[in-house]
């Protein structure tokens, strides 16, 4: 029996589900609280002051600077990458319109490793360049890399999908009747694109560039790597050359200040504008077949991105990984690879467990508590690691010298760090940072599912988890795997907040790849990084075939 708006009455069961999701929200969102908790802490050893008359404008400066080029970028790439594979017509359109999301699958620290290698002076370009027209070093000039256009470029050429994959989701959505209306009205294609399709697309395109700047501004690797003084160095230096905690968390805070701004433009770009298809006609797009040397161009605008953002880094790192790689492959790189494979399982799992609980007690919730808890766990995505790596550490090792003291005095035996000498807060870090991911996937899948399969349930007389579990986990199952095989990779991939929180002596192929970069050891970098890399392609794959998957079926529901 429903309660009145058609939510199911919680009884006892859905009291502990509604407190359990409590607890979990409070949790997930401790490091966020934790830095802002020190903001306004005095410290007595001036390194904030020190900070703010010397790097902090520099700070800003990279950082503004950063998040301009890479949100031109990214939207230039990912809109005409999305118009073209979506509107018209040329030889290779069905293999750009999945492949285009690959450099994904990239960290931009990797990105930023191999084209290093790739441009130094020493390196294949430079030298044909002298090899092919006689010069000598002073001959001619070539630009440097690492610099702030260095980093924007590799931002530019890592991100782009996300732009990419909602522009053309738009595009798609609004393609059938809404251009045949503009086209009737005399609207050449150039004209629809700019009046009706950019417009109405507006949304997506504001919220992938959005995503592709939060993902800018929470880099630690690219940025340290090629020099750039941002927020995130700054953090790290004042955990670990400064050891000042207050500082770190002050500097945190003044990184979560860009990210809420460019959350804040995101939703005031929108304003009370209203972004609706009122076309009932759900068909794909008759796309006009372009000339032979305009699909070449066409075609080419496709290649280039591809090119540079996954084609040129992965085939270099495999020549790299196959012609030197890493002289301590075998049994150190089984570590490593056991090491990063535990991290990303353990976060995983317990990433689904938790996202599942989250959006069911927002299913049954009678109150808008549990959908609120919901939306606070998912600005853990939006916030950067090293932001994260810091408000655990501030409380998780207060909590460890508790521990510590307690059981010593209890037994008599000092047992060390209990939470940061493992994986434990790491784990946290991680879910802290991620389980918005896995959260988003499995509350989109949960909300499909009808009410009336509650209603069965209810009157075989399963109670609230007996419903969870044997009738939800079962249809959900798809969407679960889908959730923990993002969640993992972004386990594999993520480096700031790992570098911060490791425990001693404990390293990942993240971490091997960072430091052995930083080493110029670049060749020997290659085998962790392509492993990042080739385990990141799997999400991709499942994505790409989702998509194409899911504009099918949608055409054949609207034909039928």
């Amino acid at each position: 029996m429903k309660e009145k708006g058609g939510k199911h009455p919680l009884g006892r069961d859905g009291s502990s589900l509604t407190l359990g999701a409590l607890v979990i929200a409070m949790l997930i969102a401790m490091p966020v609280i934790s830095v802002f908790s020190n903001v306004f802490v005095g410290g007595t050893s001036g390194t904030w002051e020190h900070l703010a008359d010397t790097v902090l404008p520099e700070f800003i400066r990279n950082t503004v600077i950063l998040c301009i080029g890479v949100g031109l970028g990214v939207s230039s790439i990912g809109i005409t990458t999305a118009w073209l594979t979506t509107m018209l017509d040329f030889p290779g359109r069905r293999f750009f319109q999945w492949a285009l999301v690959l450099p994904l699958a990239v960290p931009a620290y990797v990105m930023a490793y191999v084209y290093t290698d790739f441009l130094q002076f020493v390196g294949p370009v430079q030298s044909w360049l002298r090899e092919t027209f006689g010069w000598r070093a002073g001959d001619y000039w070539f630009p440097d890399v690492r610099t702030v256009g260095g980093a924007v470029a590799m931002f530019m050429f890592v991100l782009y999908p996300y732009v990419y994959l909602l522009a053309r989701t738009a595009f798609l959505e609004r393609a059938g009747g809404m251009l045949e209306a503009g086209r009737s009205l005399g609207l050449g294609p150039w004209r629809c694109f700019f009046k009706v399709s950019l417009p109405l697309a507006r949304p997506a395109l504001v919220a992938g560039s959005a995503l592709a700047l939060m993902e800018t501004l929470a880099d630690f690797g690219t940025v340290a790597y090629f020099g750039v003084q941002t927020f995130t160095t700054g953090i790290y230096r004042a955990w670990f050359s400064l050891g000042d905690r207050i500082a770190a968390a002050q500097l945190s805070a003044a990184l979560l200040a860009f990210v809420v701004i460019v959350l804040v433009l995101e939703h005031a770009s929108r304003g009370r504008a209203r972004f609706n298809n009122t076309s009932r006609q759900q068909r794909e797009p008759v796309r006009i077949r372009l000339s032979p040397l305009a699909g070449l161009v066409a075609a080419l605008a496709c290649f280039m991105p591809l090119l540079l953002g996954f084609l040129l880094p992965a085939g270099l790192l495999l020549e790299m990984a196959f012609n030197e790689g890493d002289a301590q492959f075998g049994a150190r790189f089984v570590d490593l690879a056991r090491n990063s494979f535990v991290l990303a399982s353990v976060t995983a799992v317990l990433a689904v467990a938790l996202a599942l609980i989250l959006a069911y007690a927002a299913r049954l919730a009678r109150s808008r508590l549990p959908p609120a808890l919901n939306r606070v766990v998912g600005l853990g995505y939006a916030v950067p690691g090293s932001v994260i790596a810091v408000g655990v550490l501030i409380p998780v090792t207060r909590l460890d010298a508790y521990l510590a003291s307690v059981w010593q005095e209890a037994f008599g035996v000092n047992p060390g760090l209990i939470l940061t000498g493992g994986i434990a807060a790491l784990v946290y870090a991680y879910l802290s940072r991620f389980l918005a991911v896995a959260l988003h996937t499995v509350d989109s899948s949960l909300g499909k599912i009808t009410s009336s399969m509650d209603d069965a349930s209810r009157c075989l007389g399963l109670g609230t988890w007996g419903t969870l579990r044997r009738v939800h986990v079962p249809i959900l199952r798809g969407s679960l795997l889908t959730a923990g095989l993002l969640v993992f990779v972004d386990v594999m991939k993520e480096l700031p907040a790992t570098l911060v929180i490791r425990p001693f002596n404990f390293d990942t192929l993240a971490t091997q790849a960072y430091t052995l970069a930083s080493d110029e050891r670049l060749a020997e970098a290659s085998t962790a990084a392509l492993t990042i890399v080739v385990v990141g392609l799997l999400p991709m794959f499942v994505i790409s075939r989702q998509i194409v998957r899911g504009r099918r079926r949608t055409y054949e529901e609207a034909d039928v």
